[in-house]
């Protein structure tokens, strides 16, 4: 409920901020001087309705969508000593984090790998694959759960979510304010809208969108450094490490589905320009991180 709440709080707060900014730089004014006749502050709303409502959609939907992106099989009741275990661990892990029992999944899939989604904290999924289960010890088997039970106890996905809805409503009101500020100054077009708008704003849409992304990406990158220092905490900063490192021999592409690479353990090793949308820092940072922890 408390996260709820905040995600409505939030929501109204960009829009109150949004309108006061615009209104004290006279964008409505100026753009009343070109002739230019857009509502801003219905266009605000609809803005934030929109893109906050994807994202909390989105994020009410993640546990499905996980489940039948990966074919994640959730552990109902123990069938072996494996599944047993894993069981033990995270309830464990849960109950030191102070989080209610997730569900448990397991999927297959070749590469080392594991995450975790869920609206709620005390209802999330944490699934791991075929590939880790093979290639980890369970010690360092441990250490990953932990870091994924970390980022429900700090409620990464509600807060992704949040950071997700609040690009989207400037990136929907924006390209909107091109498109029509184009529509009317450049092509002059007088009722309705003409196809330079929903070209214009498509194309700025995009462009937006990309340029928003960084932000999200940036977050997500912040959000596995605290998920590692949890697990050092829970399991021991040396686990954490091993697990690491492991990682660092074994990894090479990940095979998550694109829509839940933010959600894994580790990700794809890019250079340039493409660090900026990583979804996960180098392996190499993460683990110099917890080297220098005290």
């Amino acid at each position: 409920m408390k996260r709820v709440i905040l995600f409505i709080v939030t929501n109204l707060a960009i829009i109150l901020i949004l309108s006061v900014v615009l209104s004290l730089l006279g964008v409505d004014r100026v753009l009343d001087e070109q002739g230019v006749d857009l509502d801003l502050a219905n266009l605000l709303v609809f803005a934030a309705v929109f893109g906050f409502g994807g994202a909390f959609i989105s994020l009410a939907i993640s546990k499905w969508i996980a489940k039948r992106l990966t074919g994640a099989r959730v552990i109902e009741s123990a069938s072996n000593e494996v599944e047993a275990w894993l069981l033990n661990t995270v309830k464990r892990q849960a109950t030191a984090a102070g989080i209610g029992m997730p569900e448990v999944a397991v999927y297959d899939s070749p590469d080392a790998n594991a995450f975790a989604t869920g609206m709620r904290r005390n209802q999330a999924l944490v699934a791991v694959s075929t590939g880790l289960m093979r290639v980890m010890p369970r010690t360092e088997v441990e250490a990953v759960l932990a870091h994924e039970i970390s980022h429900v106890a700090n409620g990464d996905m509600v807060t992704l979510a949040l950071i997700q809805g609040v690009v989207n409503t400037f990136v929907i009101f924006f390209s909107r304010v091109v498109g029509h500020f184009v529509d009317r100054v450049v092509f002059k077009t007088e009722r309705g809208h003409g196809p330079a708008f929903f070209i214009t704003s498509i194309i700025a849409q995009i462009v937006f969108g990309i340029l928003a992304s960084v932000i999200v990406m940036w977050f997500s990158r912040q959000r596995e450094f605290r998920a590692d220092a949890g697990s050092a905490s829970i399991e021991g900063r040396q686990k954490m490490i091993a697990a690491l490192r492991r990682l660092q021999k074994t990894v090479e592409q990940p095979h998550l589905p694109d829509q839940m690479a933010a959600f894994g353990i580790s990700g794809a090793r890019v250079s340039g320009i493409r660090k900026l949308f990583m979804t996960h820092p180098p392996l190499e940072e993460r683990i110099a991180a917890l080297e220098a922890a005290n």
